[in-house]
């Protein structure tokens, strides 16, 4: 049947056009119609395609936005502050624990009322670990003084984003706006979505900036921003916030009428779905809510008077328009998407209560649960069921249970994980073919290891059944880094390929005991561990281990985790514990999607430094976190990788060494990443031999502050040019294009500025 395209506009004065994509895209496609002047960011899921779209559209040409890849969420969010001061339109996008890392900084935004735009891609907050979508992160928000939209589906994420922006610059709010969406049920799953055709009637429609309002680019007038405050101005700057906040609800009202009448779409502050003589109702968020009304449809057919609620902005919270809503509703199921531990149901559940109260509505019944946590789906079923609670309550005059979880399943002890494989026994992993011996003259240490074969004899720390990547370079790398370590070990791993693809409740890959935490937490929580450790063996908490030798404590980083983890780690190194941090560097965020890091060498690919007619792939060079730590004066740095097995095994035993008995060692490991470095599955052994044969990845040790190349390439004359290297990856082939010659030298000369200073630092020691 033909679609009447001229009846869906309906009474649109703008030109429209329909588009078929994610909430993520039409994010990034608003945001790119209003052509923010700056977008501060940081990779995490699901949000992280936000700025992929958005780098991807920068790079042929369709917008000016000023895209900052930060160091972690919460630089980001600084990003966003600092660049909202200055004047300009500012947008972000994050979900979950980047959220709550940004988290201090959000409330320093709206209590010195400065605008921006953000979108919040609903995700579990850890832990443990999930990634899915509920709304523990959204109920985090609540409390920041950033008014919050709702969108159901992309076509809202569209719609709100453009409303967003004009909401938060109105004279009578001035406040930062969040725009929430469910992850990966709103933010991944495409939809059929109408977009205004041209951007200049997106730009018409927000309007210029308004005028009259400080920032501190203007050389004339000098301010200060964010001065301390003590009373009595602070609380009545806070109240002239609260004051900005209900504002907020009449301006959003003002804007959806006038966006409803510019593109046939309008949304009221509080949605509402056959609600007129509605006697049972359930109140969702977000997608959900989209869900249930199909819900109300069957239960009317029965003859059930049911309806549906769902706001379209819950701060302000639309008090006024609920308790009118309920006014003769006699039960209402509330499902919240996460919890209010201890608060007897979840966020949403008490601002209705409160609500009813305030306005004099004793009668109707409220019922909490809590559901669809951690992307636990939500079907129609689930729907039925929450109404049964609520036609229950109406009937009844009572709510037999007023809080509890929907879902969720009793234990059975049958089902209880089992230990699968049994603990590594102590001597098959302290063989003694390895030594290690302190020269008292040099201060250096010897080490004696036996032919490779000879240590096959070693069980692997890790288990065969992850999940890894075909060709995945992690496994190989720790591997055999691990073959050179002596003894019991601890392990913690960052967020990242190498956790997420060795865990998943209730299997495990890890045969030694295991930590996972975040990535800006891992140096810090090891270093717990470590204190712990020899606290308790000093008090001899410990004698009944009958421990046979000390653990050797490694934290395990990678993917990107020495950018957004870099200052925990050195924040340990300064402290000297007595461990190894170990970083797998896959040049990218590759758990993520392939993001650019500060790892990322310049020029090189990934999803977010894209290749197009105004961009030719990331734009600055890569960081040289060797160089770095090895400024902080730990007793022992190295580099290595799989394809010099002897040289990593040595440099394995040399850290254990030292990370027992003197403090803080870090190594590099190059690896290799099939997926996103573009290669075939089975070359990336000779990838990373060709980075190190191009002196890219020198092998070199820096102990007790002295450098040392352990492999040079010069020397064995097996030198190549970098070149040899980058044409064996997709990402990089672009590079050896004619018009991408300036790239390419800049890149060349960056390897050989810092292999010479490497060859200086090895020829002088007091380098």
């Amino acid at each position: 049947m033909a679609i009447d395209y001229e009846k869906e506009v309906g009474s649109a004065k703008v030109e429209q056009k329909f588009l078929y994509e994610s909430g993520n895209e039409m994010a990034a496609y608003a945001a790119h119609q209003i052509n923010y002047h700056v977008m501060g960011y940081f990779p995490i899921s699901p949000s992280t395609e936000v700025a992929q779209f958005l780098d991807s559209m920068k790079a042929s040409g369709q917008h000016d936005i000023m895209l900052v890849p930060s160091d972690g969420e919460h630089s980001s969010a600084g990003i966003c502050y600092g660049a909202s001061t200055a004047g300009g339109r500012v947008f972000n996008a994050t979900s979950a624990q980047g959220y709550l890392y940004m988290l201090e900084q959000l409330p320093v935004q709206s209590g010195t009322r400065m605008p921006m735009v953000m979108n919040l891609i609903c995700r579990s907050v850890s832990g443990p670990l999930n990634i899915h979508g509920d709304h523990s992160d959204l109920y985090y928000a609540l409390n920041t003084g950033w008014p919050i939209l709702m969108c159901p589906d992309p076509q809202s994420v569209y719609d709100m984003n453009i409303m967003a922006i004009k909401l938060a610059e109105h004279a009578k709010v001035r406040l930062p706006v969040l725009v929430a969406m469910d992850g990966y049920f709103t933010s991944h799953q495409k939809r059929r979505v109408q977009a205004i055709a041209n951007r200049e009637d997106v730009q018409s429609f927000i309007g210029p900036q308004p005028k009259g309002y400080d920032d501190t680019l203007d050389r004339e007038n000098p301010i200060s921003v964010g001065p301390y405050m003590n009373e009595p101005d602070y609380i009545n700057n806070k109240y002239q916030q609260s004051v900005a906040m209900y504002n907020a609800a009449e301006v959003f009202e003002e804007i959806a009428q006038e966006y409803g009448d510019l593109t046939g779409r309008y949304y009221p502050i509080l949605s509402q779905y056959r609600m007129e003589d509605a006697e049972v109702a359930v109140f969702l968020l977000n997608s959900a809510s989209e869900i249930i009304k199909d819900v109300v449809d069957q239960l009317r057919e029965k003859g059930i008077k049911a309806g549906a609620i769902s706001p379209n902005i819950i701060r302000p919270f639309p008090q006024k328009q609920i308790a009118e809503a309920l006014k003769n509703v006699k039960a209402i199921t509330v499902g919240d998407r996460g919890d209010s531990y201890g608060a007897h149901g979840g966020n949403m559940v008490n601002e209705i209560k409160a609500a009813l109260f305030t306005y004099g509505n004793t009668t109707t019944k409220v019922i909490s649960r809590i559901y669809g946590v951690g992307g636990k789906d939500f079907f129609a079923e689930d729907g039925h069921s929450l109404f049964e609670l609520a036609i229950e309550a109406a009937e009844t005059g009572e709510v037999k249970v007023p809080f509890d979880y929907y879902g969720h399943n009793p234990g059975a002890a049958e089902s209880a994980p089992k230990r699968v494989i049994k603990p590594l026994k102590f001597e098959s992993l302290k063989t003694g073919l390895i030594t290690v011996d302190k020269d008292e003259e040099t201060g250096k240490l010897k080490v004696k290891i036996p032919p490779m074969r000879s240590l096959t004899v070693k069980p692997k720390r890790l288990s065969p059944g992850h999940g890894t990547c075909p060709g995945c370079g992690i496994f190989s790398g720790l591997e055999l880094f691990f073959k050179g370590i002596e003894g019991d070990i601890v392990a913690l791993y960052h967020t990242g390929c190498a956790f997420v693809t060795t865990t998943g409740y209730p299997y495990s890959s890890h045969k030694s005991t295991f930590i996972h935490n975040l990535f800006q937490s891992g140096a810090a929580t090891m270093s717990g561990v470590v204190e712990m450790f020899w606290e308790r063996k000093r008090r001899g908490e410990l004698d009944h281990l009958n421990l046979k030798d000390d653990f050797t404590f490694v934290m395990v980083t990678g993917d990107g985790g020495m950018d957004i983890g870099m200052g925990p780690a050195i924040g340990a190194a300064l402290r000297g514990h007595k461990m190894i941090v170990l970083e797998y560097d896959n040049e990218g965020y590759m758990n993520t999607g392939a993001q650019q890091s500060y790892s990322t060498p310049i020029g090189h690919r990934t999803s977010t430094s894209s290749i197009g007619k105004t961009q030719k792939g990331k734009v600055t060079q890569h960081k040289d976190t060797p160089q770095i730590m090895a400024a902080t004066n730990i007793p022992y740095v190295f580099t290595g990788c799989e394809a010099f097995p002897q040289d990593l095994v040595k440099k394995a035993a040399k850290a254990q060494w030292y990370a027992q008995n003197e403090g803080l060692v870090y190594g590099k490991i190059l690896s290799a990443c099939p997926l996103n470095w573009m290669t075939e599955d089975n070359v990336g052994t000779k990838l990373v031999s060709l980075a190190v044969d191009s002196c890219f990845f020198p092998l070199y040790e820096v102990e007790q502050g002295v450098t040392t190349i352990t492999y040079n390439p010069e020397e064995k004359e097996k030198r190549i040019d970098v070149t040899e290297w980058l044409k064996g990856m997709g990402k990089t082939k672009h590079l050896l294009k004619e018009e991408n010659e300036a790239a390419l030298n800049n890149f060349k000369d960056e390897v050989e500025r810092r292999w010479s200073r490497l060859k200086a630092k090895h020829e002088h020691p007091e380098l």
